[in-house]
């Protein structure tokens, strides 16, 4: 069997790279480890770190398609992060004018998440820790 170690990265496509860089940097708290203006491609990769985990790489493309489907298109659905208290990390995004869906109720776990977007769409959810 394969042995895999680990998430390395997420790749996300924006379409406003200043937009979706003040997004995951100022709003969701990532900290930004490298950027890179690629002339060849007229496109920026941005390398963002969660804590001490190097977690997304951003790029920006010029003319990006868009998302054809949400959520449920086949592929990837959505990206998840961790909270401690859900409430807190639901009323800090409404702070900064992100719109969050309800509070939901995981019905196999009975833990509290809810979904957000973000610049482009792409669907996020938070997820509250086990408090157990």
């Amino acid at each position: 069997m394969l042995k895999l170690n680990r998430l390395h990265h997420i790749a996300i496509i924006c379409s406003d790279y200043q937009k979706s860089k003040t997004f995951y940097i100022n709003t969701l708290g990532f900290r930004l480890l490298k950027e890179h203006w690629r002339e060849e491609r007229q496109s920026w990769k941005l390398d963002l770190a969660l804590g001490s985990d190097y977690l997304i790489e951003l790029f920006s493309f010029p003319a990006p398609p868009d998302r054809m489907t949400q959520p449920e298109a086949a592929g990837a659905r959505h990206i998840a992060f961790e909270v401690d208290n859900l409430a807190e990390a639901v009323t800090q995004l409404e702070e900064k004018a992100v719109s969050v869906e309800p509070i939901r109720i995981d019905e196999y776990t009975g833990r509290r998440f809810a979904f957000f977007q973000d610049p482009d769409g792409l669907p996020l959810e938070l997820y509250e820790a086990d408090k157990s």
